[in-house]
């Protein structure tokens, strides 16, 4: 296997001589190439689909569509369009004794992804990966196998056409594969999980290469004794049901006590869309008249779960020092949201919780690179080393220091 990463190795080398324009003509074609073979890419989809349970919370994200490939192909012509990241000159200055010195933008080289049942990830990936100059090396999950094989073959026909090896990128099928891609210590720079606790968890705890932690959210919605009840419904239902199954969807419910006569209104749109309710004591006794069949109890692990399904908890407290305790517990450092009118309560929270991205009146489903004017993103990092947040072109290079003399030595 490492005579496979160092063929990846060297073909990186190449990527870093490419100029912007011959890596944007990659991800043109890729586009045109993704849209004229639909009817391959769904059949193998469609095999993948046919070993999961519909019902399944991971179905949704695995499945593609003729229009999820119409926005896939798009996506990839906007990450073309972007300007590279490669050679900013992110500072420069003279030193006294006449050495010029300039550090820039580079890429890393080789970064290794290794993601769940989400096939788009192959293209998003690849697409940032190549623009910032470096070769990729992809796991999918096993769920995703036949999805993941078909795009990659595709992406090798479109680089062997601009004369780039397939190397640039890998796809690894096999839960042996995972571990020698996380011991490739020397062969691969930097190794980025996306997807589940469990998945994060096991990637920290095995790596011998640099890891970039990312996906997994607890997310909190607080709603203040101040809240603006015509705001805080609308957020609460689009944050929690826009998509069950990504890491910015909501998964606890946090209101003041003074406004638990609002819970009704605001929960009464989540259950129409069959949400199901995990509720304190509090909560539990206002809701379970409205909605006995969607309401049950709070237990020891409706707090701090990433629930990526048609389930939330809700818990009621006294105050915003109270809520913002309950998120410095459960919360994973991703995605935290404030509804409030009082300008000092908004300050607060937004000064005080610790996360990578932080709310006041609108919903956590905005935690996305394309959201935030980054293009396709690589992941959404849930820690503070490198990158924090949404990570595309700028989160995945690096930089070097050029210095430059006339033959003056230290003394």
């Amino acid at each position: 296997m490492n005579n496979v990463f160092n063929a990846v190795r060297v073909a990186s080398r190449k990527l870093a001589c490419c100029s912007p324009d011959e890596l944007n003509a990659v991800l043109l074609d890729l586009a045109d190439a993704t849209e004229s073979h639909t009817a391959e890419l769904l059949a193998a989809n469609a095999q993948d689909l046919s070993r999961m349970e519909p019902s399944d919370p991971r179905y949704d994200r695995l499945q593609l569509t003729e229009s999820r490939l119409r926005d896939i192909a798009a996506d990839l012509r906007k990450v073309a369009a972007l300007p590279s990241p490669l050679g900013r000159v992110l500072k420069h200055s003279v030193l006294p004794n006449g050495l010029e010195l300039t550090r820039i933008s580079v890429p890393f080289g080789v970064i290794g992804i290794i993601f769940e049942a989400r096939p788009n990830v192959c293209f998003d990936c690849f697409a940032l990966c190549l623009k910032a100059g470096s070769a990729c090396i992809l796991k999918g999950g096993s769920d995703a196998k036949d999805s993941c094989t078909a795009i990659v073959a595709l992406i090798h026909e479109v680089l062997k056409r601009h004369g780039l090896a397939a190397e640039a990128a890998l796809l690894l099928t096999s839960h042996e594969d995972t571990d020698r891609l996380l011991t490739a210590h020397g062969l691969v720079d930097l190794i980025i999980p996306r997807g589940s606790s469990r998945l994060i968890d096991y990637v920290r705890e095995n790596a011998r290469v640099p890891v970039i932690e990312t996906g997994a959210g607890v997310v909190h919605c607080y709603i203040d004794r101040a809240a603006d009840l015509a705001k805080a419904i609308p957020i609460v239902v689009n944050a929690k049901t826009r998509r069950v199954s990504v890491c910015n969807a909501l998964d606890c419910l946090i209101i003041h006590r003074d406004r638990l006569n609002d819970l009704p209104a605001l929960c009464q749109p989540l259950f129409d869309k069959n949400v199901f309710i995990e509720a304190d004591k509090e909560a539990y006794s206002t809701l379970q008249a409205i909605a006995p069949s969607l309401t049950g109890r709070a237990g020891g692990e409706s707090f701090g779960t990433e629930f990526l399904s048609l389930r939330m908890a809700v818990k009621v407290v006294d105050s915003i020092d109270e809520a913002l305790d309950h998120i410095a517990r459960y919360g994973s450092g991703h995605s935290e949201s404030i509804v409030t009118e009082d300008p000092e309560a908004a300050r607060r929270f937004l000064a005080e919780v610790d996360a990578a991205c932080v709310y006041h009146n609108a919903p956590t489903s905005f935690t996305d690179g394309g959201q935030f004017g980054l293009g396709a993103e690589i992941g959404i990092s849930t820690q503070k080393l490198h990158a924090r947040g949404p990570m595309a072109l700028e989160e995945i290079t690096t930089y070097k220091w050029l210095i430059k003399g006339e033959g003056k030595t230290r003394p």
